[in-house]
């Protein structure tokens, strides 16, 4: 008999991709046969998830545009049932009721184990799954490992904390459980992810002995582990950021010189506005204190034009800070006003958007222009990188300072073959745009 057939599409972040990966592992056990996204069967699958995302306005439009187009295929016969899971349900259940009763059901962020139960298969295994086992869908070789869920920071423009809840992290024993058991398996980059990885271990009952912080000691138990060889960090929060991991950075070599933290705006004003708990003073000793400890780290940080209170001058001055600080990687979005955020209820939302359009072009203009300098920089340097795939003549790798699907690629010709997955040292000999070329050296 062939086993039924669940299509999972993941949309948003990391963060929700690893919940799409633990559903896969569920249904698996439970005797499904499991894909991520349409594009891997052959035909139609019996039933559609769609992990959704509820963070911007483009994301919710997505999310939604994706879930019509899986009740479209219901509704011409090729499917049976369609399930909506994720951010989007978590914040929008009722109203997603009322104006999709074609769903077959509806979950948020903690409760979409049920899907299963809902779909009917009361099929038994003698396998137990862990809370963490999860079918990886990224390459074989790197995952992401989420820490923890949910968000204390509350900041103006954000609606996380609204559909996450209160920060909660997992111990630092799950988590070490998770990672020897991918690391036996093959999997060898691990990109640790939070909403606040600066948080991580607030809430937990037992601390460190030794005086670090639960990241900081978190990292350092990681480092240790057999098979793991590149571990970076995600979405770090500049305000109690925990100094002490740069050190772990600097004892292993397996943590890649890479910080990913959000800093949203250099403004006094806007950044008051925002909510965010720092000032733009704090925030340069920040990021000067992080360069001083780890000499040739890449910051990767986002940033928002277009909040309430940004006039020009404002703006000119985030333009100057982005000149200033010269970032290896950095992302920016337009504000869009989030339904029942502080913002929302106490900022007029009065910039237009042509406006807002207007400044994100800018900045990411002056961005572009240094990331290209930056990329021309390394050339002549030697580089760790890992293998992702080959295109013959080159292999398409990363460096250690570049995360999967976000960041930049390196070509690297070889006359050995390579491993992929395999981690190796390059010689940068050019660049195109950001994107590097190497060779290997032996």
């Amino acid at each position: 008999m062939n086993k039924p057939q669940v299509a999972i599409i993941s949309l948003g972040c990391s963060k929700n991709l690893v919940d799409s990966e633990r559903l896969a592992k569920l249904f698996e056990t439970a005797g499904f046969n499991v894909a991520f996204g349409l594009d891997e069967l052959p035909g139609y699958p019996q039933y559609i998830v769609v992990n959704t995302c509820g963070f911007i306005g483009d994301a919710k439009e997505e999310s939604i545009e994706t879930t019509l187009e899986a009740i479209a295929l219901k509704n011409e016969g090729r499917v049976q049932q369609v399930y909506l899971m994720g951010c989007l349900g978590e914040r929008y259940r009722n109203e997603l009721t009322k104006e999709m009763p074609e769903l077959d059901g509806i979950y948020g962020k903690f409760d979409w184990e049920s899907i299963i139960t809902a779909i009917g298969n009361k099929k038994k295994t003698e396998q137990e799954t862990k809370k963490w086992e999860r079918r990886i869908s990224t390459l074989p070789h790197y995952t992401y490992l989420k820490i923890a869920e949910g968000c204390n920071r509350f900041c103006a423009f954000c609606a996380i904390p609204l559909i996450t809840g209160r920060f909660k992290s997992r111990t630092p024993e799950d988590i070490l459980e998770e990672t020897k058991f991918l690391a036996s398996k093959g999997v060898c980059e691990f990109n640790v992810i939070a909403q606040d990885l600066s948080s991580y271990g607030c809430d937990l009952d037992e601390q460190p002995k030794n005086g670090q912080s639960p990241l900081a000691a978190l990292i350092e138990q990681m480092a240790q582990i057999k098979g793991v060889e590149m571990i970076r960090l995600h979405y770090a929060y500049p305000a109690d950021f925990p100094m002490d991991v740069l050190d772990v950075m600097n004892k292993y070599p397996n943590v890649c010189r890479y910080i990913d933290i959000a800093l949203q705006h250099i403004d006094d004003k806007v950044l008051s506005n925002m909510r965010r708990n720092i000032n733009g003073e704090s925030t340069r000793k920040l990021l000067a204190a992080i360069r001083e400890k780890v000499p040739g780290i890449h910051i990767r940080t986002t940033l928002m034009v277009g909040f309430p209170g940004e006039d020009e001058e404002a703006f000119g001055r985030l333009l100057d800070f982005v000149k200033e600080q010269r970032f290896e990687r950095m992302g920016a979005f337009a504000y869009c006003e989030e339904d029942d955020t502080y913002a929302a209820k106490h900022f007029a939302d009065t910039i237009p958007q042509e406006i807002k359009q207007q400044r994100l072009d800018r900045l990411m203009s002056l961005q572009h222009e240094i990331a290209f300098e930056i990329a021309a920089e390394k050339i002549g340097k030697t580089m760790k990188v890992i293998v992702d795939s080959e295109q013959y003549p080159l292999y398409v790798c990363r460096s250690e300072f570049d995360s999967p699907e976000v960041d930049c690629l390196v070509y690297v010709s070889s006359e050995e073959d390579l491993r992929i997955g395999g981690v190796y040292d390059v010689m940068i000999t050019d660049c195109e745009a950001f994107d590097l070329t190497g060779k290997l050296v032996k």
